[in-house]
């Protein structure tokens, strides 16, 4: 990871702005890509002088109406606009020591085993499974607590129907976003390392330094070798009082396919 964050993303996020998109002209061969420092500068109502200090990481205190007038400027997203803000904050938290192992409440566990017939579990920061009931490991070997999602994923594109690209950049956007301005966190410099081994793609989107929050309901695709295709909605809670932990919660519409099997997978004869 890098001593400058907000000036690579910066960096980042500013050549892969195309000058014509924000009113620039463009007259012949251009040496960098997307926008020029200076460029930026005057979108930003900033000085040339400033924003190069700031990206170059010789200024580490700008304002918060600077850095709202640079990604207005880059066109950021509410989500990127929070991101870059995480980044340049008062003072980014740099971890030298691990976080405390996540480790999920007894009583959010009881409450996930006293549903037999909803597949439920808990995630943690980092895509972790810390705590499934059987159900949810009856519909996916996945959820077997120990699972980093993102790496099964990442190794098997076709599990969730993902081809590798959109996989790629859905997995670096989800650990950008789940990391916040918490950049120094082993766990998360352990993720990146490995995934940037294992993967040319998570290497390029990686550098690009896009931020997706992942959505809170919606549906997932599966296929399951016993009962087929499973069209499995699903709705994300975060759990109070456990920083970084998620309750996955999915569901069929009632009277479907989908329900019937869920249905037999609960069903005692089926381990």
């Amino acid at each position: 990871m890098t001593d400058n964050p907000v000036g690579e993303y910066l960096r980042a996020r500013r050549e892969q702005v195309r000058p014509e998109d924000v009113g620039i002209a463009v007259n012949g061969h251009r040496r960098v890509p997307g926008l020029r420092r200076d460029e930026l500068a005057v979108l930003a109502g900033i000085s040339t002088e400033y924003y190069t200090r700031l990206e170059q990481g010789r200024d580490r205190n700008p304002s918060a109406r600077v850095l709202d007038a640079i990604a207005g400027a880059l066109g950021l997203a509410r989500e990127a606009t929070v991101h870059l803000h995480e980044l340049a904050g008062p003072a980014p938290r740099q971890r030298q020591v691990p976080r405390s192992a996540e480790r999920v409440r007894d009583s959010v566990v009881r409450l996930i085993e006293s549903w037999p017939a909803t597949p439920a579990f808990i995630q943690g920061r980092y895509y972790d499974v810390l705590a499934a009931n059987r159900l949810a490991f009856a519909v996916s070997p996945l959820y077997r607590p120990g699972t980093n999602l993102l790496r099964a994923v990442l190794h098997d594109p076709a599990v969730v129907g993902l081809e590798a690209q959109e996989l790629a950049r859905t997995v670096v956007a989800a650990l950008r976003t789940a990391a916040g301005g918490d950049l120094g966190d082993p766990r998360l410099l352990e993720l990146v390392a490995e995934f940037s081994s294992d993967s040319e793609l998570f290497r390029r989107f990686w550098d690009r330094h896009d931020v997706r929050p992942q959505p809170g309901t919606g549906i997932h695709h599966l296929h399951h070798p016993l009962v087929g295709d499973l069209d499995l909605h699903y709705d994300k809670f975060q759990v109070t009082g456990a920083e970084g932990q998620t309750l996955v919660v999915y569901q069929a519409e009632p009277g479907s396919r989908t329900a019937e099997a869920l249905a037999l997978l609960a069903s005692p004869e089926v381990s």
